[in-house]
């Protein structure tokens, strides 16, 4: 599994249609991430229960629903620092965004309901492609990788060393 074959990492990944993600395996079964660019920019999500498998040596294939009902599919080769992956939103994510636009976890009831309430088809489908430019090794479980909502210029401070000190702890 992920936690042994493949270390944790937290990474920034500007994808070919401009969205840009910060992505954390934080064990074998569990992700956190922020979104720093795209249709639901200033989300973030910790603890989000995912199926997390490699298909061969240096490929990963990760998965999850989203309580919003967003499918997500990730294909990993971080040694040649690639992912591919597929977004599934359903209309009411693509009409009422701002509603996803925050820190999930404190609005897993208003994440049910706007489901149940509005239109989940057609959904959009977006494919992504993304050349990953940042991997650190952050441990399992560290609460301290996504622990706040993103920021304008958040993923450059990563990648120019200004955010994590070398215990991937938020640099003050």
């Amino acid at each position: 599994m992920i936690a042994r074959e493949w270390k944790n990492f937290c990474f920034p990944a500007p994808f070919f249609n401009g969205w840009e993600y910060e992505w954390y395996a934080k064990n074998d079964h569990t992700v956190d991430y922020r979104i720093h660019g795209g249709m639901v920019a200033g989300r973030w999500v910790n603890d989000q229960e995912a199926h997390i498998d490699m298909l061969t040596e240096g490929v990963y294939k990760v998965a999850w629903t989203e309580p919003t009902g967003t499918d997500v599919a990730l294909d990993f080769v971080p040694n040649e620092h690639k992912l591919n992956g597929t977004i599934f939103f359903p209309k009411w994510v693509q009409e009422h965004r701002e509603i996803t636009v925050c820190f999930q976890n404190e609005h897993i009831d208003l994440m049910h309901e706007s489901r149940e309430k509005y239109a989940t088809y057609p959904k959009l489908v977006v494919p992504e492609f993304a050349t990953i430019t940042y991997m650190g090794d952050a441990g399992q479980d560290n609460d301290e990788v996504i622990n706040e909502a993103p920021y304008e210029g958040m993923t450059d401070d990563i990648r120019n060393g200004n955010f994590f000190d070398q215990n991937y702890r938020r640099q003050k």
